[in-house]
């Protein structure tokens, strides 16, 4: 039997509003169970720590548990291959940091590409790493390293959260402009890189702020300087490396990032949120007491600003000829 053309065309025209009726449907509903946010590095370091405050928030505001799973390894690849892998269903979610950038140069053959294939949703902070020693180092200053590690070259360990991590990087630049030869110690994980570093087990470590400054507050470690351009209100007494190697600056992002392909709205849902979690008081002041940026904006700004900082770092590590352990 022939069907009028009319009723073809009326139903025809049906079928393609399903698609689009099914995802908005899904972002008005979404989230209806429990979502994870996967995190590259153990428990206790900065990126679990940006998990865990806007997990919460957004546990609170959508009414579903915002899970962090914590998945270390290989630089914090394994976890957001997981995520390149995962339902693009909103309901998998990564934790995403300068890590990724540094990954996109300093691995050749991975199975996936960060930029083409993790939807950006939304950037958090923006904050620069504190270069610690043990009280008892030798060194008080900045100055007083260089000259005490051009003394003892490959003697002094430098501790970082793994191979290629922004630590590692700000660490080799560091090297780098300051003519000093320092040995790398990579851990995995910031957490247990500073647990080291308080027991005295090893010479120096560019922490973040998030992770270190109450470690340096508390006297169980000393500052010699941040390596942002401007000092930081976390530590307003702390000089600024570029104070005494001129042109030095390396810092660190977070944001959260989703499979490609999920659904836009979920996209702009979650983006939503974050930037409102980012204007709120109580965590705007969280974030300046850590001497954080906040970064906040479309997934198009994130997107923007993910492209230049992958590009920043792919000319340190041709220059440094970092590779991956």
């Amino acid at each position: 039997m022939t069907m009028p053309r009319r009723r073809f065309l009326h139903l025809s025209a049906g079928a393609a509003m399903v698609p689009l009726m099914l995802r908005t449907t899904a972002a008005q509903t979404y989230p209806t169970k429990p979502v994870r946010i996967v995190v590259g590095y153990p428990a206790g370091g900065s990126s679990d720590f940006h998990a865990r405050l806007m997990g919460q928030w957004l546990t609170e505001r959508l009414g579903q548990q915002f899970v962090v799973e914590n998945r270390p390894g290989a630089s914090g690849n394994i976890a957001t291959e997981a995520v390149v892998r995962a339902q693009p269903d909103g309901y998998t979610l990564l934790l995403a940091s300068t890590a990724d950038a540094v990954n996109a140069s300093l691995y050749a053959n991975m199975s996936f590409n960060f930029v083409r294939d993790i939807a950006p949703v939304v950037g958090i902070i923006r904050g620069g790493t504190v270069m610690v020693v043990h009280p008892s180092f030798p060194a008080k200053t900045v100055q007083e390293f260089i000259a005490y590690a051009k003394a003892n070259p490959g003697k002094i360990t430098m501790a970082t959260s793994g191979s290629g991590s922004p630590q590692h990087l700000a660490g080799e630049l560091f090297k780098m402009m300051a003519g000093v030869d320092l040995l790398h110690v990579p851990y995995r994980g910031e957490a247990p890189a500073l647990t080291d570093a308080i027991g005295g087990q090893i010479g120096v470590i560019f922490g973040t702020l998030t992770a270190t400054s109450e470690h340096v507050t508390a006297g169980k470690l000393h500052a010699l300087g941040v390596t942002t351009q401007m000092r930081s209100d976390a530590l307003p007494g702390i000089p600024t490396v570029a104070e005494t190697v001129p042109g030095y600056e390396a810092s660190g992002w977070a944001g959260l990032g989703a499979p490609k392909q999920t659904p836009s709205e979920i996209v702009a849902l979650l983006n939503r949120e974050i930037n409102a979690a980012l204007a709120s008081p109580a965590i705007k002041a969280r974030y300046t007491q850590l001497g954080s940026i906040i970064l906040g904006g479309t997934p198009q700004d994130f997107a923007k600003f993910v492209s230049g900082e992958t590009e920043k770092w792919a000319k340190v590590i041709k220059f440094a000829g970092i590779k991956p352990e």
